[in-house]
Parts: C-alpha cells; structure tokens; sequence
C-alpha cells in the first residue's frame, strides 16, 4: 500500500463522505407499526429467546447468527502498513466487510483488539461465540497468528479462519493446478522454493503438500537464506517452519531457486534477479506475490526466460493476479449454509480445485466487459477466475459446502443441485427467473438453430447450450469461419455446423419460393436467399421441422431480423400477431413488459392479443399473470382516441371467456404497480394485487418504458421474447452477450417441449 497522492486523495474523500465508513446496520424485518416493534423487541422478543435459552441451536433459526462473520484484528501485521495498531486498522477491516457482502451476501461485525498478547485476544474472540457464525482472522502478525488460530479452532464450535495464511495458499494452489497442466508437469514430480518463511509462504506450503507436493521437493528460504537442518538444529526456526528444513542443506535464495520448478514469493520486492529466474528448470512457474512490489517484476521475470514463464503477482494491473477476494467470501458462505464446525484441509483443498476448474470455462461477456475487454482465455496469462465473475459463488460454496459434509464437520445437509440454485438467486431475481427455464429446457433439450453462427458469441453460446445440455445447438454460418473460431477460442466441442453456401438447399429453395412466389420473389431469388441468409435458411429450417427452435438477429436491425421468420414461419394458428415480450426483474419483483419490439402502434384487438402473449410468457416462467394495460388515464379519467384503444382492449378481454387471468386498464403505470394506491383509491379494479404483466398502449411507449425500468431502475432485462409465432423463433438484440443468447434460446426450447 505505498503512497498515490492522487488515489490517497480519492480514498480519504471516499471514506470521509457522508456517512462515514463503509458500512451500516440494515434491517431485514419490517419495522413500520407499533405491532412489528413490539414482535422486534418488547414484549414479543422473549418468545424467541426461550426458544434458544432451550435449544441454543435455535440461535441460527431465530437471529442473524448463521450468516454473520466477525473479522477480528489486532492490526499489528497490515499489507504494506506493518503494526499500525487496532484503530488504524479499522478502515481495512471494514472492507474485509464489504468485500464478504459483495460477494457473498455474507453480513460482517468487524471486530478490532487493542490486545497484543496471544492470551488475552484468545479470551476476547472467544467469549463471542455466541454472536458470530464463523470468524475471519485478519492482519495478525506472525508467530502470535499460528498460536491465535489453533487455540482459537481447538476452543470454538464454529469456523475459524486466517485469511492472510490460508487465503493466499487456497487461490495459489489453483494458480499452481492450472499451471502445472498447461506446462505438463506431475504435481509430484515438481521442486518448488519459497522466497519468504513467514505465516502465508508456511501456510502455502504446507497447502501445496495437500495437493500433493512432496514434502522433501520443498525449500523455503527467509532473510538468513535457505532454511537447513542446521539452523532447526540450532533452534534458529519458528517451530512452524521447522518442518521444512528437515534434511536441508544450508544455501542462499539463489541456491534454492536453481533448477526449481516452481518459485514462490512472499517476501519483499525486488530481491530475485533475472539471472535466478534462467536458472530455473525449464517452462518455470513463478507466483511472485509481494506487495506493493513483487520479489521480481512481471516484464522481467517474462524477458528472462524469453516469455516462457507463467507469472502471477499479487497486483491488478498484470495477468494472473492472486486475489485473496476468490476464496474467503465463498468459503465462509460454503461453510456457515451447512453450519460447519471448522473450515479443515478438504474444505480448503476442494475450494482451490473448484477455482482452478472454473478458469478452464468459457468467460462471461460481462466479466471481460468488467475488465477493459482485455482477452480472458484460459492460459499462461489466465490461470485464475476474476473476482467479478458471479460464478465463483455458485462453484467454490458448493465445493466447500460438499467436502464439509463429507469429512463429517457440517451440521446440516444440502442437496447441492437446489443449493447452488438458492445461491445464483442471491445474485438477483433474473437468475432465479431464468433457473425455471432452464432446468425445464434441461429436461428435454431441442434442437435449435443459431443464424450468423460464424459469429464469436453465438459459438461461445453454442458450447454453453451443449455443455450444460440446455440445447442441441445447430451453427449457421460459414464453416472455415467457425471451426478456425472455435479453436481461437479454445473451446473443447465439436459444434454442429451448417454452411447454407455448401449445403443442398434445393428443398429449401422450393419452399421458400412456394411461401413467397405471390410476394415477388423468383424461384433464383430464393435460392439466393437461403444459400447467403441464415435467417432465411433458418426459418425454413425451422418451417420444415429440421430444427426445434431459431435465434437469429445478432448482427442485423431488429426489422430486418424480424422479416425472413415473420415471411416464412409466420404466426400461429391461433394468432394474428406477434409481440415482443421483456422480463425485467428486480429485487424482489418480476415485471414482464409488451409490446417492446413489434406493433407500432396497435389497435384494441391487436392489444387484446397482446394480453394474452404476455400472459402466457409469464405462464413459462411459472409465473401467475396479473395483467394491466396502460395508458395516462385512470379507468376513463381522460377520455380520448388514444385513451380508448386500451380500454376497449380490457372490455373484449372480459368478454372472452378463454381469458383465465386477472386483467384490468386502462390505468396509470404507478396505478398499477403499487399496491396501496390500487387498493385504496380502484378497489373495484379486478386486480387483487399489484400487476406483474404490463401492456403498453404503442410501441413508442413500451420502448421507452421498459429501458427506462431497465437503466434507471436497475432491472435485468430478459429478452426479447418474440410471443405468437408459428414456431419458436426468437430475434436477439445487437449487442446481446453470450448470456442473453443463452438465456432466449433456453426460452426456445421450453416453447419447443410446449409444441
């Protein structure tokens, strides 16, 4: 943490700003009336202490205990600030806070002790048992650290953990899984040396023994040099490092660090040479971790060994960077959602494990968006996932969670299917939302064709669809393009590849001219159509039940996109027109929005039609539809042309004895979504709550409508889902990520099943 005047500057302004700090206390009950005052506090909170007084278990059904985390310091071993004291350390320990609720909806007391005694900060942290569900030890200096967390682990019922020992270990050690794959190295065949012999380089090693590092293939080195029998014998080591020096000659860094395989750094900056780094064996792995300014720079390490070496370093702005942020927040979620006892050497080891595997998938759009677009593709320069990337939630906590019930210290059981589904619904509505679809698109996956499959995100899409069996994806698009492009990416599939320029399109051809012959188009011009548009060659795919399913759009204007399957699949039987359907979803609500994309500006009856799409797409998110159709006016307040389509759209509605949903309008937006002004001033409304299914009254306003809910009321928007075709078809936005294609074409497929 060495000096920048200009993010000093920005820091202090950031910290200072109104409230002070980073953090604040946050009810989770309502506490609006007398009646829930008196059930928060007096009288009515002493039902729930009887309840623990006899059951103290009852703790974690009755009080915040079992997602709350102390972060206890004593502030005397600060990154880069050394033993500033308890004070000084609170601003650290109150981002250690936020960082845990960030990432993993984990609530945090940060607990700073103005003790320096082993013996007195034991007692301290101890004596708090009862109030935390887990604690994280930080910023302890070394040895006092070793002796505070074992005394404290043998004493408490609950996990304990020293982040600045383990956390380093755990994200290194997938750093090392990873590296030593892409070099082809053996884990037991590998010399590693150590720069550094303090709590995190011993923590480190004795975690790469874990993962399967043999113990004697280990040299640490501190500022006196190799750490050798010799020095054990003299009882210059700490007891905790003594182990390493078992059968150690004595020798300096350099001694160490020739002919290793592996160097890491957690000692000071600087003091490993270019000239150390050639002497390593060949294709070296060096995790130079020192910060503010690592053992060697990045570019050096790099030019030393002419790029042939895989580098990380505790810094942002080089590839590879070990981030403690990986591990603690998901490991402590792991082991408080089945109540561990302890986070032991198999929680720790499957959390690096699982991290490692997730560096080996496809990155999402939005993390390296989050990044600068930077290339995030699993290599030497991306061996790690990024801190940003939601899916370290739902990857490392079901690892963590799953070896605690393993080796026997969890003291609830999970099912891990449903709780990695319970964890992606921490990281908002839409994810909750989607899960619906998705696993009903996993029961019985379709086959879907994607159009413009020559492009980067419909293959990286495509590989999702297949891996996690949503879909059977269909690439259409040029071959060379796409199999040149799949190994670009480094995806490990063998997509199933349509080129329209290369394939018997006679049939197509045929069909296309016999839908569009009375339209103008020739039998040539057909042809020409389905051999260079695989909107074209897709929607008679689909039109011929070659293909379940099309997305298309990507590249193209939504009209432009809209037109091939709107020619050619055309609406359903039941149906005179198509809408636009978006899901937006927020906190604690769902909105589904129409029409967004399709109707300019349409009639009662194409309104009414419009209803019943809506109603039905929330119907496959099992969603129950409360419909309102809107306009400025409430229920004939405001009487004119424009005011009258809606309410006329409600009339044939409540006339049409197929309409099994609650629908009403014309009304105001805010009308319809809040629910005390629905109740108290339209209670004769047919709507028995706030409505989710909103209809606009044109095209204009639902445009507008739905990306202003989106950008400023901090919705994710799902969609747009094309409601009343023929077959499913769905056109994609340009400039959808990965995600969204994913997401609509596992909407197609759960219309597919419907069919």
């Amino acid at each position: 943490m060495g000096p920048d005047m200009g993010l000093d500057e920005d820091a202090l302004d950031y910290h200072e700003r109104e409230p002070p700090g980073k953090v604040a206390i946050a009810t989770t009950k309502p506490t609006n009336t007398q009646r829930d005052l008196s059930l928060a506090y007096s009288p009515g909170v002493a039902a729930p202490c009887r309840k623990i007084d006899a059951d103290e278990t009852d703790a974690y059904k009755y009080t915040a205990k079992g997602n709350l985390v102390g972060v206890v310091s004593n502030g005397s071993a600060v990154l880069g600030l050394g033993d500033i004291g308890a004070q000084a350390s609170k601003p650290v320990m109150e981002g250690k806070g936020v960082l845990f609720k960030r990432f993993a909806d984990i609530d945090v007391f940060d607990i700073e002790l103005a003790h320096d005694g082993v013996d007195a900060f034991v007692e301290s942290v101890a004596a708090m048992e009862p109030t935390f569900g887990g604690i994280n030890l930080e910023d302890i200096k070394a040895p006092e650290c070793f002796a505070i967390e074992e005394r404290l682990r043998d004493r408490m019922d609950i996990p304990v953990f020293h982040d600045d020992q383990h956390g380093t270990a755990i994200i290194s050690g997938a750093g090392l899984i990873n590296a030593l794959d892409i070099v082809g190295k053996d884990i037991e065949e590998i010399e590693v040396a150590f720069s550094g012999a303090g709590a995190a380089a011993v923590s480190c090693a004795k975690f790469y023994a874990s993962l399967g590092v043999p113990h004697e293939q280990i040299t640490m080195c501190d500022i006196d040099g190799v750490l050798s029998q010799e020095r054990a014998d003299a009882g210059d080591l700490s007891p905790h490092a003594e182990p390493f020096a078992q059968g150690v000659e004595p020798g300096e860094l350099a001694d160490a660090i020739e002919g290793a395989d592996v160097l890491v750094g957690l000692s000071v900056g600087g003091i490993v040479s270019q000239e150390m780094i050639r002497s390593m064996a060949d294709e070296p792995i060096v995790f130079s971790m020192a910060n503010p300014d690592p053992e060697i720079g990045y570019e050096e390490a790099k030019a030393a060994r002419d790029d042939q070496v895989i580098m990380a370093t505790g810094r942002s702005d080089y590839p590879n960077m070990v981030n403690n942020v990986l591990g603690f927040p998901f490991i402590f979620r792991g082991a408080l959602d089945v109540r561990a006892t302890e986070i032991n050497e198999g929680m720790k080891v499957a959390a690096a494990k699982a991290l490692a595997e997730l560096a080996r998938e496809d990155v999402p759009d939005q993390v390296v968006k989050a990044y600068g677009d930077q290339p995030l593709q699993f290599g030497p320069e991306y061996i790690l996932p990024k801190p940003l990337d939601p899916r370290v939630l739902f990857e490392v906590a079901p690892a963590v969670a799953d070896a605690a019930m393993e080796s026997g210290v969890a003291r609830e059981s999970l099912d891990l299917a449903a709780y990695r589904e319970r964890l992606e619904a921490r990281l908002g509505k839409s994810r909750e939302m989607m899960r619906v679809v998705l696993n009903k698109a996993k029961s019985d996956p379709k086959r879907v064709a994607l159009g413009e499959g020559d492009d980067e995100k419909m293959i990286r899409a495509a590989y999702q669809l297949q891996d996690q069996g949503i879909a059977e994806p269909v690439l259409l698009g040029d071959r060379d393009e796409i199999t040149d492009l799949t190994g670009d990416l480094g995806l490990d599939f063998d997509p199933e590849v349509v080129d329209p320029e290369e394939a018997d399109n006679e049939a197509y051809a045929d069909r296309l001219h016999d839908l569009r012959k009375r339209k103008g188009v020739t039998r040539r011009e057909a042809a020409d159509l389905v051999s260079r548009d695989s909107a074209y060659y897709g929607s008679v795919m689909v039109e011929q039940g070659d293909a379940d399913a099309l997305l298309t759009g990507l590249t193209h204007s939504h009209p432009s996109a809209l037109r091939p399957p709107l020619q050619v699949v055309g609406t359903a039987p039941d149906a005179e027109y198509v809408a636009g359907v978006y899901m937006l979803t927020f906190a604690n609500r769902v909105i589904f929005c129409a029409d967004a994309t399709v109707n300019l500006d349409p009639t009662a009856e194409q309104l009414a039609e419009i209803t019943h799409h809506v109603a039905e797409t929330a119907r496959s998110f099992d969603v129950d539809p409360r419909v309102a159709l809107l306009s400025y006016s409430d229920f004939g307040s405001v009487e004119n042309e424009g005011t009258a389509k809606p309410r006329e759209a409600v009339e044939l509605l409540h006339d049409d004895p197929s309409v099994d949903f609650p629908v009403d309008g014309e009304m105001q937006a805010d009308t319809a979504v809040v629910e005390d002004i629905l109740a108290d001033t339209y209670g004769f409304a047919e709507l028995e709550g706030p409505a989710n299914c909103l209809v606009f009254p044109n095209l204009e306003a639902g445009n507008i409508g739905y990306k202003l809910l989106q950008r400023l009321g901090g919705a994710d928007a799902i969609g747009p889902m094309l409601a009343g075709m023929d077959e499913p078809v769905h056109v994609i936005q340009r400039g959808d990520e990965v995600k969204d294609i994913v997401n609509l074409a596992a909407v197609a497929v759960v219309d597919a099943q419907e069919e």
